[in-house]
C-alpha cells in the first residue's frame, strides 16, 4: 500500500488540539522533536529535556524547513513572522495532547505492543504483514517512552486502517499511560523475562507492569497473551480484572488459541506448522529461531484480532527482514577471508541471549571458521546481575561457540566461568575490545556481537565492517548507539 506524505496537521487544529495560538496559517505533513531530523513540512516540537531545551534550536529548525515550531516561550533570535504555535503549558504536554487529539479522529484497529523481549521485532512483524492488507502506521524504531509514544500518535495519519505502537518501561506505573493514550483494540505481551530487575523487587513485579497495557482498553478488545510463560496466570488475572473478556493465548499448550504444532529451525528461517484459532497452517518465517516463531503466532493472532486475512498475512512472513541491530547480517571481505557477521547490538536480555546462542549454534562456519560470540554487558539487571550474565554459560556452551569476547563489570562474571579454551579474549569498554576482535577473526568465522544499548557494541560491528575490502560496501549495520538511546528506548 501507498503511503504519500499527506497533511498531518494545520494551524487550526493544532491549535484546537493543544489550545495554543498560531501566529500564522500553516500546515505539516509531519512532526519530530529533533532538529537534527527536521524535513521539509515537520512541525517542530520544541521539548526541554535534561540535557537540552529544543527552544534553542526553533531556528535552526525552521531554517532546515520546518512548517512551524509549537514553543512555550518564544527563543532569542527567531524571526518575528516566524510560524509558530505558542501554548501555555509544557510542550511535552502539548505534543501529548496533539497525540491524544490524533488517537481519537482515527479510525484505524490500533494494536499495543508490549514484553521483556520481543517487542520491536514484533511490531515490525505487524507493519509488515499489515501493510499489505490496508494502509498501516508504526512506531518508528523504538519510540516506546512518555514522549515517544505521544510523538508516534501525533504522527498517525487519519486515514490509516491499522496502527501498531510499542510500549515500553523500565518503572512500574509507566505503562498505564501510554496504554490509556494509545487505547490499543488489541494488546500483545510478548513474555515476561528478568530484564530492569534493577527496578523492580522480583519477575512478578515485572508481570504486573507489563499488565498495565489493560488499562487503555475498553471490554471489547483483545489481549494476546504467551501461554508458555509462567506468568500467563498473573497476566489473565489482571486482564480479566481490566474487564476483559477475549484473552487469546499462543504458545504450544494444548488450549492456546494459536498453537505450535511443529517447527523445523534452520539456519536463516524456519518452517512452521499451527493452528490459529481452529485454523490449520503451514508457513516459512524468514527469520531464524525458536522465539521468532513463537512471536509469530502472536502476530498471527493479532491480524485475526484487527480483521485481517490471516493465511496472508503468514505468507507475508516468508519475506520479513530483520530490525537494524537485531539480527541483521552481512559478508564481510576482510584481508584474511570473508566471514559473516550478525548485528544484535541494539539490546539485551537474559532470554535474548539464550535465543541468539541458539540461532548462531544452528549456522556452519566456513572452512576452517569459528563460532564467535562477542557480548557488552546486560544493563539494569539488579543484585543479579553478576549470577545472570554467569549462567549464560551453558546455552553458549550448548550452542558450540568456540570463542567468546567480552567486555564491562558483569560479563567478567561470564567470562571467569567459560573453560579456558573459550576465552578469546575480555576488555573494560567495547572500543578496547574492539581491536582485540578485528585482531583474532579469520576467514570462515561467524560473528555474534550483542549487548544492551548501553554497552556500546556498535562500536565493534562498525569495526568489524570496517574490515571490509569491497569497493562498495552493502552496510546494513545501524548508526551509532547515541541515535538509538536519544529514542528513549525501554523495555
Amino acid at each position: 500500500m501507498s503511503d504519500e506524505k499527506a497533511v498531518l496537521w494545520t494551524a487550526e487544529d493544532a491549535a484546537a488540539a493543544t489550545n495554543g495560538q498560531a501566529t500564522c496559517p500553516w500546515t505539516a505533513t509531519g512532526v519530530t522533536i529533533d532538529s537534527r531530523k527536521v524535513e521539509p513540512g515537520d512541525l517542530f516540537v520544541a521539548i526541554k529535556g535534561p540535557n537540552f531545551d529544543g527552544h534553542d534550536f526553533v531556528a535552526k529548525a525552521l531554517e532546515a524547513g520546518a512548517a512551524a515550531a509549537m514553543v512555550s516561550t518564544v527563543p532569542p533570535g527567531v524571526p518575528g513572522d516566524a510560524s509558530l504555535l505558542a501554548v501555555e503549558q509544557d510542550t511535552l504536554a502539548a505534543l501529548a495532547d496533539l497525540g491524544n487529539v490524533a488517537r481519537l479522529r482515527s479510525k484505524a484497529k490500533v494494536i499495543g505492543v508490549t514484553g521483556s523481549v520481543g517487542k520491536t521485532g514484533t511490531k515490525e512483524a505487524l507493519r509488515h504483514v499489515l501493510s499489505a492488507q490496508g494502509l498501516t502506521f508504526a512506531t518508528e524504531g523504538s519510540l516506546n517512552n512518555h514522549w515517544g509514544v505521544p510523538l508516534s500518535l501525533a504522527r498517525l495519519p487519519a486515514d490509516r486502517e491499522f496502527a501498531i505502537f510499542e510500549l515500553g518501561m523500565n518503572h512500574a506505573g509507566e505503562i498505564g499511560p501510554l496504554s490509556r493514550q494509545v487505547m490499543p483494540d488489541v494488546s500483545i505481551i510478548t513474555t515476561v523475562e528478568p530484564a530492569h530487575l534493577e527496578f523492580f523487587s522480583s519477575v512478578e513485579a515485572i508481570a504486573d507492569a507489563k499488565a498495565e497495557i489493560f488499562e487503555g482498553m475498553n471490554p471489547n478488545g483483545v489481549a494476546v497473551l504467551n501461554r508458555d510463560n509462567p506468568h500467563f496466570g498473573r497476566l489473565l488475572a489482571a486482564a480479566r480484572t481490566q474487564g476483559l473478556s477475549r484473552i487469546w493465548s499462543f504458545g504450544t499448550h494444548e488450549d492456546a488459541e494459536a498453537r505450535l504444532l511443529d517447527c523445523s529451525l534452520h539456519a536463516t528461517c524456519s518452517a512452521v506448522t499451527a493452528v490459529i484459532l481452529g485454523e490449520r497452517i503451514q508457513y516459512c518465517l524468514a527469520l531464524p529461531g525458536k522465539h521468532w516463531v513463537m512471536n509469530s503466532l502472536a502476530v498471527l493472532l493479532a491480524v485475526k484480532a484487527v480483521g485481517g486475512d490471516v493465511a496472508a498475512a503468514a505468507r507475508s512472513l516468508s519475506s520479513i527482514q530483520p530490525v537494524k541491530g537485531r539480527g541483521t547480517r552481512k559478508r564481510i571481505h576482510a584481508a584474511r577471508g570473508a566471514l559473516t557477521l550478525i548485528d544484535e547490538s541494539y539490546n539485551a536480555s537474559p532470554a535474548a541471549m539464550a535465543a541468539t546462542f541458539e540461532v548462531l549454534g544452528k549456522i556452519d562456519p566456513g572452512a576452517g571458521g569459528r563460532r564467535i560470540a562477542v557480548l557488552g554487558d546486560m544493563r539494569e539487571l539488579g543484585e543479579r546481575a553478576d549470577a545472570l550474565h554467569a549462567q549464560l554459560a551453558e546455552p553458549l556452551k550448548a550452542a558450540h561457540v568456540d570463542a567468546v569476547y567480552a567486555c564491562g563489570r558483569h560479563m567478567r562474571a561470564l567470562f571467569d566461568r567459560l573453560p579456558a579454551a573459550m576465552r578469546g579474549g575480555w576488555a573494560e569498554t567495547s572500543a578496547e575490545l574492539a581491536p582485540i576482535v578485528t585482531g583474532a577473526i579469520k576467514g570462515g568465522d561467524v560473528v555474534l556481537v550483542k549487548g544492551s544499548l548501553g554497552s556500546r557494541m556498535a562500536v565493534v560491528v562498525e569495526a568489524l565492517s570496517a574490515l571490509d575490502t569491497r569497493q562498495n560496501k552493502n552496510d546494513s549495520t545501524p548508526e551509532a548507539s547515541t541515535q538509538a538511546a536519544a529514542n528513549g528506548q525501554r523495555g
